[in-house]
């Protein structure tokens, strides 16, 4: 079918024109996006978006086709993978952006509870520690520290645990973790 045929059953509405476009295109198209980093489902959206563009410019009235149907083809094809690409990056450094800022962020928390751990007492440190840290059961902090049972060091972990949120309470608020 000459391209000349072809625009014309797309300005009839005749679909079959589509299915030869398709057909025969298919494998150069999707080649664009595969041998650039896409996947064979992104190639064949690409090629689907190219061909609906096709299909409703040469709808319009005021459209004049000044090449091939394959190299226009291929030119849509050919910007729409490049967005595709460049939305892809974008979204990849905002992410990188995202995750920078919460390192940051977890950092600064780290040092702010690090700092504060500093002030509490001996036992009340080593008990926190103990459980947050170095994942000890209840039983081998008891154990640990010389204390009479699970449930005493339990009730020891509760009482240094509000100790330390109290601490952290009244040195800063909680705008200071907010931008």
């Amino acid at each position: 079918m000459r391209d000349s045929q072809i625009m014309e059953k797309i300005k009839q509405s005749d679909e079959s024109a589509l299915d030869y476009l398709y057909k025969k295109n298919y494998k150069m198209m999707t080649r664009i996006v595969t041998n650039n980093n896409g996947t064979e489902d992104e190639a064949k959206d690409i090629f689907q978006d190219a061909i609906i563009i096709f299909w409703q410019k040469v709808r319009s009235d005021d459209f004049q086709l000044t090449s091939k149907i394959s190299t226009f083809l291929y030119s849509v094809c050919q910007n729409l993978w490049r967005k595709e690409l460049e939305r892809k990056s974008k979204q990849t450094n905002e992410i990188a952006d995202i995750k920078e800022y919460s390192d940051f962020d977890r950092q600064e928390r780290e040092n702010i509870l690090h700092s504060c751990m500093n002030e509490l007492g001996e036992t009340c440190r080593k008990v926190l520690m103990y459980y947050y840290f170095d994942n000890f059961s209840m039983q081998e902090i008891a154990e640990k520290l010389g204390f009479a049972n699970a449930d005493t060091a339990k009730t020891k972990k509760y009482k240094c645990k509000k100790e330390l949120d109290d601490l952290i309470k009244s040195k800063y608020k909680a705008t200071d973790f907010l931008d």
